[in-house]
């Protein structure tokens, strides 16, 4: 009875990732000039400028942010919606 309590209490203290943790995350994984996340702990927006997405497609730049990500996203992170964007397009925008 103590292991299924045990195992109980360890199910229950996994942490909830939060928009900070998945910011981290890509920062630490990937060159940024800015990261944006938000979301609600199971549902995830990003904004991530790098510019190793310079001359790369959507696909491989979302590639590039997924590597950074690593595990986590089978593991933590369920649904990950994301815009990529040079420094050049992020400054045409108007980012700073």
């Amino acid at each position: 009875m103590a292991l299924a309590n045990l195992s109980r209490g360890q199910r229950t203290e996994s942490k909830m990732v939060l928009p900070q943790d998945i910011k981290q995350y890509i920062e630490s994984g990937l060159p940024c000039e800015r990261v944006e996340v938000s979301g609600d702990g199971h549902h995830f927006e990003a904004l991530v400028v790098s510019p190793l997405f310079a001359g790369k497609s959507r696909v491989a730049q979302h590639q590039l942010v997924y590597k950074a990500l690593g595990d986590r996203m089978r593991e933590e992170i369920h649904a990950l919606s994301m815009r990529t964007l040079t420094p050049e397009q992020w400054a045409a925008l108007g980012g700073h």
